[in-house]
């Protein structure tokens, strides 16, 4: 299996369409003015461009990558920043597939004795992500920047690794978007955030049944994980080029917590429940203090299970509790059972993809 970095990552306003270019490779700053306006360009969810374009160049609004800044002086819509963080991830989700259907055509998957419509699907999902890019912008008041793409570095090199990347981002981009929900201050971004989620869940569905020969059922629930921005933290590290945003952006995530992220080592563990497992860190060790108890806290359907954590071997149990194969599991060390508050987890999540079981160790270090 290839090793590949992970993460994460998402509606609709009435408004007319206007004849414009959609697949040029980039546009004027008086194009990128043109898109503070929702009114301008084809409309998810009216135009056919979200589901059936199938150009190599990226279509609109992903033709225009630089960010749209602000044209008024109020106040700021109370998601603007939920908005903002999303806008920024569907950035990385986009150019996910956006780059597969630049690298690769239909031989490149059927070679290797996947269905025929491997690549169509593909482009189609890379078709939705640029309708989701849309959204988002749409929903972030005139009073925000709208944040641009960065350069984006993802480490597949041919079309079974980037199957490995596709559907554990898939996956984890349910678990992300359920937890966002509770970021919400409007009813109505609750409500188009569980749209775009069911979505990503279409996506995650053809990819366990087409690419991988798996159920495409969670069981019955997925997982939700409570703290989104702590996805979007290891999400924008795992593939943001340093250096490549845009210096209007806005930080992101924003707030950001700047945990150590983890790994496990699976020479110890093969991810599942009932299994140890050791714990190994991608950045800074966090910074244990004596007396103090600390605790894995994992996170499986709409439950969460507390272990012991050891310290000194980083070690844990994943809990036998949990439903085997199925979905995803996300782990956090932190100070208190259960991880009551953000503030609590001081390292994390992992994520340990159940779903196909063979991918697990996508996350290993």
């Amino acid at each position: 299996m290839h090793a590949v970095p992970y993460f994460l990552l998402f509606a609709g306003f009435a408004c007319r369409l206007i004849a414009i270019p959609v697949a040029v490779q980039q546009r004027d700053d008086s194009s990128t003015n043109s898109l503070s306006n929702p009114n301008y360009g084809p409309i998810p969810g009216q135009s056919s461009l979200y589901s059936d374009y199938r150009g190599k160049s990226p279509l609109f609004p992903a033709n225009i990558t630089s960010p749209i800044p602000a044209t008024s002086t109020g106040p700021p819509s109370a998601d603007d920043e939920l908005f903002q963080n999303l806008l920024g991830v569907e950035w990385i989700v986009f150019n996910l597939y956006q780059q597969a259907v630049e690298m690769f055509n239909e031989s490149s998957f059927t070679a290797l004795g996947y269905p025929n419509t491997t690549y169509d699907r593909i482009a189609e999902i890379r078709d939705n992500e640029a309708g989701h890019l849309r959204i988002f912008q749409n929903s972030i008041s005139s009073a925000s920047i709208k944040p641009g793409s960065c350069k984006y570095e993802y480490g597949f090199t041919d079309a079974e690794s980037f199957l490995e990347l596709q559907v554990f981002i898939e996956v984890s981009s349910v678990t992300f978007l359920t937890g966002l929900v509770q970021q919400a201050q409007i009813k109505a971004t609750q409500s188009n955030l569980l749209a775009i989620a069911a979505s990503e869940t279409r996506h995650t569905a053809w990819a366990l049944i087409d690419a991988w020969n798996d159920s495409p059922f969670a069981g019955p629930s997925d997982t939700v994980y409570p703290y989104p921005n702590q996805i979007l933290e290891e999400t924008f590290t795992a593939f943001t080029i340093p250096g490549s945003c845009p210096s209007q952006n806005p930080p992101q995530p924003n707030p950001s917590q700047h945990l150590p992220q983890l790994n496990f080592n699976a020479n110890t563990t093969d991810g599942h429940p009932g299994s140890p497992i050791t714990f190994t860190y991608k950045t800074v060790v966090p910074d244990y203090q004596p007396g103090t108890d600390y605790y894995a806290v994992f996170f499986h359907g709409l439950s969460n299970i507390t272990v012991p954590f050891d310290t000194t071997a980083n070690s844990s149990i994943i809990p036998a509790e949990f439903e085997k194969a199925k979905g995803i599991i996300l782990a956090a060390i932190a100070d208190a059972p259960g991880a009551p508050t953000q503030e609590s987890v001081i390292a994390g999540p992992l994520f340990l993809i159940q779903q196909p079981e063979t991918l697990t160790s996508i996350t290993a270090a």
